[in-house]
């Protein structure tokens, strides 16, 4: 490879990460449409599905987002009646984030976004699943 090419769009690991990306996204949002809720909403829901009242600090570091950026989407999120956001008893510096019933109901439709997924992303479960473990290990070395 010429040092031309190392300039080609094609060439390049970003491009094909931030297409795939975008593009992933785009087939949950019909889905997601139906659900009311925004892919980061999802993200959050899906994190308060595995454990309900958690730390804002959990979310920073599982979704790797500042909490500027989260702050305005749990508000949302709060608003539309999918979350609670309470101080903390032990420590009131501490914001825990749970589940409503609003948000709770929602985990039952869950399974039709993971399968739309699974039926449009035209790779096989094992290609996924190592293309998964990639993408965790590059985060991985990029978070340090």
């Amino acid at each position: 490879m010429n040092k031309n090419d190392l300039l080609k769009l094609e060439n390049q690991l970003c491009f094909p990460l931030y297409a795939a990306s975008r593009l992933v996204t785009k087939c949950y949002q019909p889905l997601l449409d139906e659900l009311e809720i925004t892919y980061p909403q999802y993200l959050v829901l899906l994190i308060l599905w595995e454990t309900d009242g958690v730390n804002l600090k959990v979310f920073s570091e599982q979704l790797h987002l500042q909490s500027n950026t989260l702050t305005p989407l749990l508000k949302r999120m709060e608003d539309t009646g999918l979350i609670e956001r309470k101080r903390s008893q032990e420590d009131e510096r501490s914001i825990i984030i749970s589940l409503t019933a609003k948000g709770s109901r929602l985990k039952a439709e869950a399974p039709k976004v993971q399968n739309q997924l699974k039926n449009s992303i035209g790779i096989s479960v094992e290609e996924a699943a190592q293309l998964h473990g990639l993408l965790y290990k590059m985060i991985g070395h990029l978070n340090l």
